[in-house]
């Protein structure tokens, strides 16, 4: 408890003997800093509404050969986006089929097992469940025939 007053003092004393000088050049630099980003922040925002009144006729004119670009250039990036990240998913499918049947435990090949195991015992169920059914239908076939 002691230590963290002792540093609370230290840093309050360093503080308090920040001389004049450095602490008006902090404050010059902050503020010369400060004005030239808000000068930066109007000049932009002018320059922006002009180019937005300089462009709006022109984009009214424009329009109608505009529009049908800018989708199509749309639709077509998005076909390569989605080519490439369905290309980048086949890569990653095939990387991770090449570790698995080569033995080199890739990530989640348990669940792969656990899942295989557990379709393999479903089916295993319904091929059992289908047995019985066909002969209770052929069962009952006979009884209806009277052919027993």
């Amino acid at each position: 408890m002691s230590d963290q007053r002792h540093r609370t003092d230290v840093t309050h004393i360093a503080h308090q003997t920040n001389p004049p000088a450095r602490q008006a050049v902090k404050v010059a630099t902050a503020t010369t800093i400060g004005g030239t980003l808000l000068v930066l922040s109007g000049l932009t925002l002018t320059g922006t509404v002009l180019a937005l009144i300089v462009a709006t006729p022109i984009m009214v004119l424009f329009s109608p050969i505009l529009v049908p670009a800018g989708i199509a250039v749309a639709l077509i990036t998005a076909g390569f986006l989605a080519s490439g990240g369905f290309g980048a998913a086949a890569a990653t499918a095939l990387t991770w089929m090449y570790r698995y049947f080569s033995g080199k435990h890739p990530a989640g090949e348990d669940q792969v097992e656990y899942a295989g195991a557990k379709i393999a015992d479903t089916a295993r169920d319904v091929k059992e469940k289908a047995k019985e059914y066909g002969q209770y239908v052929q069962h009952k076939a006979q009884e209806v025939t009277g052919t027993a």
